[in-house]
């Protein structure tokens, strides 16, 4: 059976900028290793595999090595796909059912609108060798059931000595894992 498959650049209007999403719309059930195959194949940082229900979309995401509990951008992927290839309506909300709870997106003057969990973190502590290879010491680390970490600081850590173990989106917030 062939199956579609859109490549999204979110967050841009402009080809090759944004975060590439990869988006499969299925019209029947796949299992799991079907899924994390075509992840894979596609290798891109999330693909997001949706499949109509009465109430909305199952959306699940898949990175080339496992399936994670929440990702931004190949949500907003998905909703894009969904409005422009004409799958919903665009005075329709999307109402998407993942493992983090239900999700939703509108149309809101142009631009496509969020709606995700907050989830509280809980205190952690940090790895002696993150704080070593950022060489700060954190005022504040935590993590919850959707991210496997993240740290605040008074100092710009050395990024150049983390290696990979951050994923970082700004000067004093980063994501790792521990």
């Amino acid at each position: 059976m062939a199956q579609w498959v859109t490549l999204v650049d979110a967050f841009t209007d402009a080809l090759f900028r944004g975060n590439p999403a990869v988006v499969c719309i299925m019209e029947a059930f796949r299992d799991d290793r079907w899924m994390q195959d075509v992840a894979r194949e596609m290798n891109h940082s999330e693909t997001a595999f949706l499949l109509r229900r009465d109430d909305g979309f199952s959306l699940r995401w898949f990175t080339p090595e496992t399936e994670v509990e929440l990702c931004g951008h190949a949500t907003l992927a998905s909703a894009h796909v969904l409005w422009e290839d004409e799958l919903l309506p665009r005075s329709e909300t999307a109402r998407f059912h993942t493992r983090s709870g239900l999700l939703t997106a509108h149309l809101q003057d142009g631009w496509i609108e969020l709606d995700f969990p907050a989830v509280p973190e809980q205190h952690a502590i940090a790895p002696r060798e993150l704080t070593a290879a950022l060489g700060v010491i954190p005022v504040h680390t935590g993590k919850n059931r959707l991210t496997t970490g993240w740290w605040r600081s008074n100092r710009r850590p050395c990024f150049a000595r983390c290696g990979r173990i951050l994923r970082c989106s700004g000067p004093s917030r980063c994501a790792g894992s521990w």
